[in-house]
């Protein structure tokens, strides 16, 4: 006799069909965001412990390896259970905040020619500072974008959504901005990276840098978007999200 629960009886009554498929688990997956997950909060722990917590909190590559810590952390526990994945915009606003900060850093902090260089003294990045700077400049970066590659499903993002990510790097900005006037000249990092050094640029020339890389990160958004519509399907048993649950069990 049929289970009229594990039957297409079960979508005719208007219950989900995801309600009666099984959840499919994904423990590659999971362990690989697990991994990205720790490598950001290490970095993070490593910056807090030799550093001034509050200023350390204030830098970009800060706040978004915390941003990569959650998101992966709670896909990974998502993808152990076989619970549905994040919404893609989540996912590929994360990929695009932890990308600025590795494409920003090794083209331009860690880049001497450049004029905007943090990287001249050399006992800042020798020891745990070393360690700390390449997993949360080159590690999660890499680690986001794989993820992002072979481990999610495309086409789940929209042009709209560029304009979307932009709200953080925006408000960003006047949050470095506002805490640059409030603190007393003399403070030290005053402003987080020499391109916002309202000191040396004056407030004129700080906002021409920061549309100079709110362009270029639109045009990341742009092209993280573009590459989404084109990308293949991941294929294999622990990439494959369960869109067959789609119909009623057979």
């Amino acid at each position: 006799m049929i289970n009229p629960t594990t039957s297409g009886i079960s979508s005719a009554s208007g219950v989900p069909a995801e309600a009666v498929v099984p959840p499919v688990r994904r423990p590659v997956a999971a362990a690989l965001r697990a991994l990205i997950a720790l490598a950001a909060v290490t970095g993070i722990t490593i910056d807090l412990i030799t550093g001034s917590p509050l200023r350390v909190l204030s830098y970009f590559t800060i706040q978004s390896n915390l941003l990569v810590a959650v998101v992966l952390g709670l896909s990974a526990c998502r993808a152990w259970r076989g619970h549905r994945p994040l919404p893609p915009w989540v996912t590929g606003g994360t990929l695009l905040c932890i990308a600025t900060t590795g494409l920003v850093y090794h083209l331009v902090l860690a880049n001497g020619p450049g004029g905007f260089s943090m990287t001249g003294d050399a006992t800042s990045m020798a020891g745990w500072h070393s360690y700390a700077n390449q997993l949360l400049h080159t590690v999660t970066p890499i680690g986001v974008t794989l993820d992002w590659l072979l481990l999610t499903r495309p086409g789940g993002l929209r042009p709209r959504h560029a304009a979307l990510w932009l709200l953080y790097p925006a408000a960003y900005l006047a949050f470095t901005l506002t805490r640059g006037a409030l603190l007393p000249p003399a403070s030290p990092a005053r402003y987080p990276y020499p391109f916002l050094d309202v000191d040396a640029h004056g407030y004129p020339g700080v906002l021409g840098n920061a549309l100079t890389f709110g362009v270029a990160i639109y045009a990341l958004a742009l092209l993280t978007i573009a590459l989404d519509r084109t990308r293949p399907e991941p294929r294999g048993p622990e990439n494959r999200i369960s869109s067959q649950a789609a119909g009623p069990l057979k």
